[in-house]
């Protein structure tokens, strides 16, 4: 039987110090997934929520976000008072935890990145976009290639979810992006460390949640308009969305394009083919009622991207590109035409992801308990063209099709203890398509079972849990004939000889956080983490053009494990907040790979002159933290001064001094930033701010020196700001806002660590080797929200 609907739930959310209303204010049920905004008195009021006991948060701008548990069924209004403030000590989470929590009661490290600082911030994708928040960084390659890296580790290590539900794409490849649309994300969350308990295998790392915008409140329609500029390379971006609920009936809908040139900076001029365009919709349509809400998700992220070699003439350093020429290819420099326009040359890559989805919250009682259900089918189609001679052919070709699933089951709130079960997995099939194989045509399947336990002591919050999968993949066989195409001929030579592997791990988690009182915090988390290997690592039997090397996998490799501490201690008042997160990651098992040498000791190369290396495994160690400090000096709150400053140590034990240090580490990161933001100026200029940030990276002498795969990277300084302001009516609704950013304002020429593209040609026109990240970037948004109801 399904539960009857609470009463109206009314209340009114006010100024603590003056007691007046604050209209535009967001009161949200994370768990529920319903919202209302405030009116002019402050007031709100919801119709059909479900009976029991849910977390909502209040959130108003210049406010500190009030987060309380509400019994829906009692019938009481509510009074909420808002204290103004200049720290946010309030922020509530979704992502790593049994059920919406607020940030500083959770155990495990998570930050957030809201939709005001991703609309403050320039970026050319989203990755880019959240890699200022300590603790994490990305590989790049080029302006639109860039996946996370969280305290080190990255790849499939690390789990993207769009809105809750795991991306699936090929995360191995080191050119692979996310397909994930930027304007469609209102806020990042990200967990720095395993978070293996609720989503499995492949989140050793961390999880980043790539969370949707908050539901539209009863009655309302909504449109937003986006509109950005990007001279650098004349990237523009436009999206669209409409929003709306009408008794219980809620929607969204969303289209976005993206268009960019060849980037530019001091040393190289513009790069050639680092372009880009996308075009991408997504959405929902649903119902909430007062037995909980269903929505049917939809996606589709479709892009087209250059792939910048950097090859170089090697009199001039200009770049080249391959010609046709009779029945072979013949390199030429590019001219100034080259260069210009948004045009797209091969080697390219075509993306097209695609996600269907179902997202349920069932509430089974007046007592709290319910159930969700997420489950979506995602066909991720990746196509690499690299033949000048036959632009249209598809010389990687993969077809990846996921079904996946997570059920989990909370149990009604006894004596202060909550208890979530649950399941989740996925079934996995790739086909190869095109001319070329790098790795063989598989299957997955995985499931896992856990539990998680949160229980509430006065001011001390403990949770864990546990958690078994198991995971099979199977590897088709694959024979070659004499012109390399596939063979059903038993004599035919085997590229991919077929394995069958299976993987069974467990995972754990136990933490706790002790609010010492309303300012001072500490916290403490073991966790246990694993990762079962990928298909390149235990398959991949060719030239990765990603890796510019040839590669050889093992199907007898073993799962990583990992064994992680993390501690953290805040401080936070109206003024001044500090904090410092430390962890110590042990794993073991760590997947790498090494150069395979002849018999005589010498390097392996293979036909076409690329060195081979074979994945292996070995013990790895890694440590570090992320340190945080920022002022509001009183009486002059409208000022903040923050700093950040994060490091990360990652060895690998019991091997030669050039293997010490883990591939790919990010260097010693230092940030401050000065902002001022202001409520009000005159009637009709709202929240303005302006900032200016300082961002010091380290110089990397730490790097994995053997096999000339990587060089230490010397350290730079660059300097962003931005400015923008909210433009309202005689009424205080807004009109639009407008932001305008610069990144590194004064052109500094650098390569960052991660950036792949470092390890391009030498460049004889100027003495340098590789090709060089964005120069100057100055970053124009325009965002104009409407009101149809």
């Amino acid at each position: 039987m399904r539960p009857a609907a609470a009463p109206p739930l009314t209340g009114r959310v006010t100024d603590a110090a003056t007691g007046e209303g604050l209209p535009g204010s967001t009161v949200l049920f994370d768990d529920l997934k319903q919202g209302a905004a405030t009116g002019a008195d402050g007031g709100f009021r919801f119709n059909s929520l479900p009976r029991g006991r849910f977390t909502v948060q209040v959130r108003s701008l210049g406010y500190n976000t009030v987060t309380q548990t509400v019994d829906t069924g009692n019938g009481q209004p509510l009074d909420i008072k808002l204290t103004v403030a200049a720290t946010e000590i309030g922020q509530v989470v979704v992502t790593g935890v049994s059920q919406a929590t607020q940030l500083r009661r959770s155990p495990v490290p998570t930050s957030v990145v809201d939709r005001t600082r991703l609309n403050q911030t320039s970026a050319s994708n989203l990755v880019d976009a959240i890699a200022h928040t300590p603790g994490v960084s990305q590989i790049t390659t080029g302006a639109a290639i860039s996946k996370p890296v969280v305290r080190g580790l990255g790849y499939n290590r690390v789990i993207t979810l769009n809105n809750g539900a795991r991306q699936e794409g090929q995360q191995w490849g080191d050119e692979h992006g996310i397909e994930i649309d930027e304007f469609s994300v209102d806020r990042a969350e990200i967990i720095k460390g395993p978070g293996s308990l609720l989503y499995g295998s492949d989140a050793m790392a961390g999880v980043i949640n790539f969370v949707a915008p908050d539901p539209v409140a009863e009655g309302h329609i909504t449109g937003l308009g986006t509109a950005s500029y990007q001279p650098n390379n004349n990237q523009q971006g436009y999206s669209v969305q409409n929003a709306g609920n009408l008794n219980g009936v809620n929607w969204l809908a969303r289209g976005t394009r993206k268009v960019a040139g060849n980037y530019q900076n001091r040393y190289d001029g513009r790069v050639y083919n680092s372009g880009f365009n996308e075009w991408d919709a997504n959405g929902y349509v649903g119902v909430n009622k007062g037995w909980g809400y269903s929505h049917l998700t939809f996606s589709t992220f479709n892009q087209r991207v250059g792939l910048t070699e950097g090859t170089r003439d090697g009199l001039t350093g200009r770049f080249l590109k391959e010609v046709p020429s009779g029945d072979s290819a013949l390199a030429m420099p590019v001219s100034a035409t080259d260069l210009r326009g948004y045009g797209l040359a091969v080697p390219q890559q075509q993306i097209n992801h695609l996600r269907l989805g179902v997202d349920n919250n069932f509430v089974l009682g007046e007592n709290g308990a319910r159930i969700t259900l997420q489950a979506s089918y995602q066909q991720n189609l990746r196509r690499e063209y690299g033949n000048v001679l036959d632009p249209a052919e598809t010389s990687l070709y993969f077809q990846l099709r996921t079904v996946d699933y997570s059920l989990r089951y909370f149990l009604p709130e006894r004596n202060g203890w909550n208890l979530t079960l649950g399941t989740s997995g996925l079934h996995q099939q790739n086909r190869n398509l095109g001319v070329e194989f790098l790795i063989p045509a598989y299957k997955v399947n995985e499931g896992g079972v856990f539990g998680v336990v949160k229980k509430t002591i006065g001011s001390l919050d403990i949770s864990g849990g546990l958690r078994y999968d198991v995971r099979r993949i199977a590897a088709d066989r694959l024979l070659l004939d004499g012109n390399e195409r596939p063979s059903t001929d038993p004599t035919a030579d085997p590229k991919f000889p077929g394995f069958r592997s299976t993987f069974r791990n467990y995972s754990g988690s136990l933490g706790a956080a002790y609010n010492l009182n309303e300012k001072l915090t500490v916290k403490g988390n073991l966790s246990r983490g694993f990762r079962a290997p990928n298909i390149a690592e235990l398959g991949s039997n060719g030239i990765h053009e990603g890796t510019i090397r040839y590669e050889i996998g093992q199907a007898n490799l073993a799962a990583e494990t990992s064994l992680q501490l993390d501690a953290g201690v805040s401080y936070v008042t109206d003024h001044v907040r500090f904090s410092v997160d430390a962890f110590t990651n042990n794993i073991d098992n760590y997947i790498f790979t090494r150069r395979l040498l002849t018999p005589s000791g010498a390097d392996s190369v293979s036909a076409e002159g690329d060195g081979v290396f074979r994945y292996e495994q070995g013990q790895a160690r890694l440590y570090g933290g992320e340190v945080s400090l920022d002022f509001h000096p009183h009486p002059l709150d409208w000022l903040h001064f923050e700093n950040s400053f994060s490091l990360v140590r990652a060895q690998q034990l019991d091997v030669e001094s050039a293997q010490r240090y883990l591939p790919f580490i990010p260097a010693d990161r230092l940030q401050s930033e000065l902002r001022a933001n202001f409520r009000r100026q005159g009637k009709r200029i709202t929240n303005p701010y302006a900032r200016v940030q300082l961002e010091h990276t380290f110089a990397q002498n730490r790097f994995f020196s053997a096999f000339d795969t990587e060089t230490a990277t010397p350290g730079y300084t660059l300097i962003n700001a931005g400015l923008g302001t909210d433009v309202a009516n005689a009424q205080g609704r807004t009109l639009f806002s407008l932001f305008l950013t610069a990144n590194n304002l004064f052109d500094v020429g650098y390569q960052s660590h991660l950036s792949r593209l470092k390890y391009a040609d030498y460049n004889a026109a100027n003495g340098r080797t590789g090709v060089f990240n964005q120069g100057r970037n100055v970053s124009v948004r325009l965002v104009v929200p409407v009101d149809f109801k």
